[in-house]
């Protein structure tokens, strides 16, 4: 019995037949031009047909990111303008150079200026605009920014110009989030240019540039909007940080200080706070002691306790309390309520009791503290204390202080030392709410665990502390 041959399927377009696929609507086309996910890749489809020639240029998302900075007025002087079309994304990357582009052959801000401004008049509802970085502009001119009515979210990214707010009479209103990246921006127009967005609720300032000209080393954020704020600076150093904002939920700091900071936080309802600092070598401390960054953790999850992470070392440098107070420096970075307390401490053999006592004796720390947590980091070095050394002031083991919220204390790196018992026992007389206490060995106490061990249990026998010893 032969089979029948099947029958062929029929193409799309057969010779002399109908283009099916040109036939469609255009939303039914935009849709397939939008599956590309690539604008120059939408583009090339005008090759096809009259049907399809210039269909691209109607899309909801225009994202450019591999076209030459010459030829972007060109390619935006394509796209439809509203009311034809609405434009959701406007997405611009200019792309890096493969080779080190001369500082005169960069994108000037006359036609930057005059790209934005084309930008604006598509009104999309998001813009991206990013240069490539090209390192450090010495006369950076200023860039009035254009207004752009129907943005929700603006990102600028690496533009080497002095931004400036747009001119009088010009507002953002319909803005909700601003990011700006490795940009210029200096305190003075950053109020005025949050003063133009009465709908902002999320600000991100982000700066890892050297030096600017005219850029001052602090920042001010005002505004009776925002909700959630990022400023990272790693550069210029910041003396001083002040923010307003009442309806502020979500807050991430990471900056550093050369020296003591100002700062200032007025925001009552904040929810989530990350909050890092690093410090100069030497711009502050305590005896021997070098505050050399400090961190600030709400919880993430029920339970867990808001953190503060302090960093510190012996220095070179010796401290005297009139000229930097540690425990007030430390007090200023203090935006929220906390009772868990972290110290990571590089000893070099030093004695680090009077400096634990010195940090325990801040008024908000004392009355709250929870958790304490001193991780004795490994040091490359250890150095002979001589018999005057400010490291250790000669009455800290005899003072009194009240921890009477602290609940659980860990000791990290414990080398067996005497200053460090007296430490233990100075804990231990100060925190009647003491629960536990956990003490970790250092692996050069390996042969003397053992007497280590009984000699911390000894100091917990006549009390309720839970008492935990193991050899790290």
């Amino acid at each position: 019995m032969g089979l029948t041959p099947k029958r062929r399927r029929r193409s799309a377009k057969q010779p002399g037949g109908v283009d099916y696929i040109s036939a469609l609507p255009d939303d039914l086309l935009l849709l397939i031009l939008a599956g590309l996910g690539c604008t120059a890749a939408a583009a090339r489809t005008s090759g096809l047909s009259r049907r399809w020639r210039g269909l691209w240029a109607r899309l909801g998302d225009i994202s450019l990111r591999d076209v030459a900075f010459e030829s972007l007025a060109a390619v935006l002087s394509l796209v439809a303008r509203p009311p034809a079309s609405a434009i959701s994304l406007l997405e611009i990357r200019v792309p890096r150079q493969n080779r080190r582009v001369p500082r005169e052959h960069w994108p000037v801000r006359e036609d930057v200026a005059s790209l934005a401004r084309v930008a604006a008049r598509l009104a999309p509802e998001k813009i991206v605009l990013a240069l490539p970085p090209k390192g450090s502009n010495p006369n950076p001119g200023d860039f009035h920014l254009p207004c752009f009515r129907r943005a929700v979210s603006i990102l600028l990214e690496a533009l080497p110009f002095v931004l400036r707010a747009p001119p009088a009479g010009g507002e953002f209103a319909a803005l909700q989030t601003l990011r700006l990246l490795d940009c210029i921006v200096v305190d003075k127009e950053l109020g005025a240019l949050l003063s133009r967005c009465p709908r902002l609720r999320v600000l991100e300032l982000r700066n890892k540039v050297t030096t600017w000209p005219g850029v001052r080393a602090r920042r001010r954020v005002r505004s009776g909007t925002l909700q959630e704020l990022v400023l990272h600076s790693e550069r210029p150093w910041l003396s001083s940080v002040h923010i307003v904002a009442p309806m502020l939920k979500q807050l991430t700091m990471s900056f550093w200080a050369h020296k003591e900071a100002t700062i200032s936080v007025s925001a009552s309802t904040m929810q989530k706070v990350s909050w890092r600092c690093s410090y100069a070598q030497n711009a502050i401390g305590f005896g021997l002691w070098s505050l050399h960054k400090l961190k600030l953790e709400t919880a993430e999850t029920p339970g867990q306790l808001p953190s503060l992470q302090i960093y510190a070392g012996n220095s070179s440098h010796t401290f005297s309390n009139q000229k930097a107070n540690l425990a007030n420096e430390i007090e200023k970075h203090r935006v929220v309520e906390l009772s868990d307390m972290e110290l990571h401490l590089s000893t070099a053999g030093h004695v680090f009791g009077a400096l634990v006592l010195h940090l325990l004796q801040m008024k908000r720390i004392r009355s709250a503290l929870r958790r304490l947590k001193v991780v004795r980091q490994s040091s490359p070095k250890k150095e002979a204390c001589h018999a005057n050394c400010p490291c250790e002031p000669s009455d800290w083991r005899t003072q009194i202080i009240a921890l009477t919220a602290l609940e659980e204390v860990g000791i990290y790196g414990f080398q067996g030392e005497d200053h460090e018992y007296d430490l233990l026992k100075l804990i231990l007389g100060s925190a009647p709410m003491l629960r536990r206490m956990t003490v970790k060995l250092s692996h050069e106490l390996s042969s003397t665990k053992d007497a280590t061990r009984a000699k911390i249990h000894d100091l917990t026998a006549y009390s309720s502390v839970e008492c935990l010893v193991y050899l790290g």
